[in-house]
């Protein structure tokens, strides 16, 4: 009983202490808030990214594949290139002979720099144009607001349709007018307007609202040009048989493309999981990073703490005296001095916790992500100042309860 009065009236104390000398408590408080937000808020705003990464992913296609060509090669002075773009014929090949249970969907870049027009509406050129069949829209990830996709027949029959994203239809229609059945022009040609995509985002600047998507056989005669390289997506029925369905599609893509049992592969297959992950792997080295700058501006805190708490003790040497003399142990001076360093240290641990909140949930409104609370930096947090707060104080305290009484009451 006696024990819990002491120790209360060594926590009043101690917070009476950090309260009589506000500059230099403020002061403390805020270096080792500056510490505790650069590593919250560093780490916050990594948590934010990452959520970013796995949404735009997501929302890319998920549980897809995709066979691209691979970089174009040179063989000596000859001029010959070993990674052949996909053909047309390769493409079509592989998605009519490809018996795997999953949806094929075979597409064209036309353009990344295309002008759509409507009446004397003119867009900037930054519109991207793609040739897509029926299962493209599926397969990358994007959902129709209004009207409908495209008919096999109207992929067929290279027919003046189009499907526009969302950003591109704000930028030709009046709010409030629907773009169903208007016709647009898109390069040289006119196209109706069939479908308006869901707003599916721009998050690091892919644009993905600035489409216009035409049949693939319209693509192909009015945006042709040598060389076309078609991209081929899948997108399993079941996801767990993704390995499966990856390795049947590169078997039969190396008999498309002609190559021998010991020929390397000359076409790239790319799954939206290996892309995450290495995105993934790349973002743990700037959270290493970002960890130790963190914590290197932690250990500046702490150092400044305890300066600033040895130079109360020597301020503070006539009241420790006093405190001695009239019969206070050691052990009670050095309690004192660790709460007060213990206090100091858990707020500027909190003022800390709540900036660096803030600035990484910046960062996450800046990428279009949601609100984080990152609970496992708050409690990191709180753990690392207490951690500050004994260290940085237990040097002062062990040499205010050193302290001789008789000299201390003689000390000016």
């Amino acid at each position: 009983m006696k024990y819990g009065v002491l120790l209360r009236e060594n926590l009043r104390i101690s917070v009476n202490a950090v309260k009589s000398n506000k500059l230099r408590t403020v002061l403390t408080v805020f270096i080792i808030a500056f510490g505790i937000m650069a590593l919250v808020g560093i780490l916050t705003a990594i948590d934010a990214i990452k959520g970013s990464l796995e949404n735009q992913f997501t929302i890319m296609g998920a549980n897809t594949f995709t066979i691209t060509n691979r970089q174009m090669v040179r063989r000596g002075g000859r001029g010959e290139t070993s990674n052949p773009v996909i053909s047309y014929r390769q493409a079509m090949e592989f998605s009519q002979e490809y018996d795997f249970p999953a949806r094929v969907s075979v597409s064209y870049n036309a353009s990344g720099t295309a002008t759509v027009k409507y009446g004397s509406v003119k867009t900037n050129p930054n519109i991207t144009v793609m040739g897509s069949d029926q299962f493209y829209l599926m397969n990358s990830g994007y959902e129709l607001a209004r009207g409908r996709n495209f008919s096999a027949n109207e992929i067929n029959t290279n027919a003046h349709v189009a499907i526009i994203g969302s950003h591109l239809a704000g930028e030709l229609f009046e709010p409030g007018v629907q773009g169903e059945g208007k016709v647009i022009t898109v390069g040289s040609g006119k196209y109706k307007v069939i479908g308006i995509l869901r707003e599916k985002g721009s998050g690091f600047g892919s644009g993905s609202d600035k489409i216009c998507l035409l049949p693939l056989s319209n693509v192909r005669q009015y945006f042709a040009r040598p060389n076309m390289h078609f991209r081929i997506t899948a997108l399993p029925n079941e996801p767990r048989l993704m390995d499966m369905a990856v390795s049947q599609a590169r078997g039969l893509f190396r008999v498309i493309r002609g190559l021998r049992i010991r020929d390397p592969d000359n076409f790239t297959i790319e799954t939206s999981d290996n892309l995450i992950n290495l995105m993934m792997e790349n973002l743990r080295y700037v959270t290493l990073a970002a960890t130790i700058i963190g914590v290197i501006t932690l250990f500046g805190a702490s150092v400044g703490l305890m300066n600033i708490m040895l130079v109360s003790v020597t301020e503070r040497t006539r009241e420790i005296g006093v405190r001695k003399a009239i019969g206070a142990k050691s052990g009670l001076i050095r309690q004192q001095f660790l709460f007060e360093s213990v206090f100091i240290g858990q707020m500027g641990g909190l003022l800390g916790i709540i900036l660096g909140i803030l600035v990484g949930n910046l960062v996450s409104a800046i990428t279009g992500s949601a609100f984080i609370v990152p609970w496992v930096w708050i409690i990191s947090g709180v753990l690392l100042c207490l951690v500050v707060g004994l260290l940085s104080g237990l040097l002062p305290a062990v040499k205010a309860s050193q302290v001789d009484p008789i000299t201390s009451l003689r000390y000016e």
